[in-house]
């Protein structure tokens, strides 16, 4: 797991026959997320299929999307190796339903992906939904097609899917890839125990130290947190990650640029980074192969950030505080009655031995009031600045307060660095 502690920030892809609708069918808008348009429209799977004859993604240049992800400061890819419509992104033995045997395509993109990461070191992993398949009569999901997700459960129709097509690509990607980071599987529809054991003795069979994710249906490696879902307080009990999307939707939607601006990306990361966990940010590509100019234009920002005050994430321990995350309100509920958690977005705290790294978002005019702690404060400097010019600190009311300029080296956030006397901070 220490990679992955490391690690912090890593790039999710998902790509598939998706891309081409684009969330729409028929002329029509089809809502929801761009990826589920085949069970949303809904699509019979025999007119999805025939969307694999005009996947021909010719602009797709794993070497261009590596050297994106290092440029934003990501430490690990994940790409979609198959999602829940059952079709393969790389070239599978196990069925000709997939990009390199079905479009004019005749590429491996994982394959291709996965070579461009080991050629920068950068460590490649690979999405598989392991229980929903909306092409196949066993997987689950698509009801329309072939009927109740119980009754393949009951019938076998599940099992043989799973024994069938399932559990042998898995194990093909474990073989003939290269050494995987980790396996994001998800959504474990009638994933018993057992059935999900299956998947873990591939995994321990062929790549013992390959990750498993959250969505298994078997305990993991680490937590998959909800989709978007940044916990209100750091968790301290194990690892875990949140998956998130960079707009409103993880396959391509050609109506959705909402993006995420570069502060907002980078308070999400720091903020995850302080309470513990992992920020994987999802990208999806076009059709032709292309992640939007937007979506890489604001992830170089946040890489630009990185590359100055990377020591304030990567490796970097959670915040020994809390109190800087939010509070319950005392006048609002939610629908339940219980009182809103308001969440706090003027700074968060990481640390190493010795050192506290104040990443704040939002500067007061006086200075930077200082959280209590009894250790002794050693020295304190913006992490910007090379030279480590010392930064003045006050006490004003017997609070600490680091008199940083309130129009620091950087608009997005300035991290100030706070040396202490000890290895870690005393309450």
């Amino acid at each position: 797991m220490a990679w992955f502690k490391d690690a912090k920030f890593g790039l999710f892809i998902h790509w598939g026959l998706y891309c081409i609708p684009a969330g729409e069918w028929d002329g029509q808008r089809v809502p929801g997320i761009g990826e589920w348009i085949m069970h949303n429209a809904p699509i019979p799977v025999t007119e999805y299929a025939q969307l694999a004859k005009q996947f021909d993604p010719v602009r797709f240049n794993a070497e261009q999307w590596v050297q994106m992800a290092q440029a934003a400061g990501m430490k690990y890819i994940v790409i979609t190796a198959k999602h829940h419509d059952g079709f393969a992104m790389y070239h599978s033995s196990v069925s000709s339903y997939n990009i390199y045997d079905a479009t004019p395509f005749h590429r491996d993109p994982v394959r291709e992906l996965a070579e461009a990461c080991a050629r920068h070191g950068m460590k490649f992993g690979f999405y598989y939904s392991q229980a929903q398949d909306w092409h196949e009569p066993g997987g689950m999901g698509n009801t329309n097609d072939f009927g109740p997700d119980d009754l393949k459960d009951s019938s076998g129709a599940y099992d043989h899917y799973l024994q069938t097509k399932a559990e042998p690509q898995v194990a093909e990607l474990l073989q003939n890839y290269g050494p995987v980071c980790l396996i994001w599987f998800d959504t474990p529809r009638f994933m018993t125990k057992e059935r999900g054991q299956q998947f873990v003795d591939l995994v321990h069979k062929y790549q013992p130290a390959c990750l498993i994710d959250g969505r298994l249906g078997t305990s993991g490696d680490y937590t998959s947190t909800g989709d978007n879902t940044i916990p209100n307080e750091g968790i301290t009990t194990n690892y875990w990650e949140t998956p998130a999307t960079i707009n409103h939707t993880w396959g391509f939607r050609k109506d959705d640029t909402d993006w995420k601006a570069p502060g907002d990306i980078l308070f999400k990361l720091v903020d995850i980074a302080s309470k513990g966990g992992n920020y994987l940010l999802n990208v999806g590509p076009t059709s032709l192969g292309v992640v939007p100019a937007v979506c890489q234009s604001n992830l170089l920002t946040v890489g630009c950030w990185l590359a100055v005050n990377g020591d304030a994430v990567y490796g970097a321990g959670r915040s020994p505080f809390g109190e800087e995350f939010g509070d319950y309100s005392t006048k609002l509920k939610d629908k339940n009655g219980k009182p809103v958690y308001l969440a706090f977005t003027d700074w968060r705290c990481t640390t190493r031995p010795g050192k506290l790294y104040f990443t704040v978002f939002n500067m007061p005019r006086d200075g930077f009031p200082l959280p209590e702690f009894k250790n002794e404060i050693k020295k304190t400097y913006f992490l910007s600045d090379p030279g480590q010019t010392e930064i003045p600190v006050t006490v004003t009311n017997d609070v600490r307060v680091v008199l940083a300029p309130r129009n620091g080296p950087n608009a997005m956030a300035n991290v100030i660095v706070v040396e202490i006397d000890g290895d870690t901070v005393e309450r």
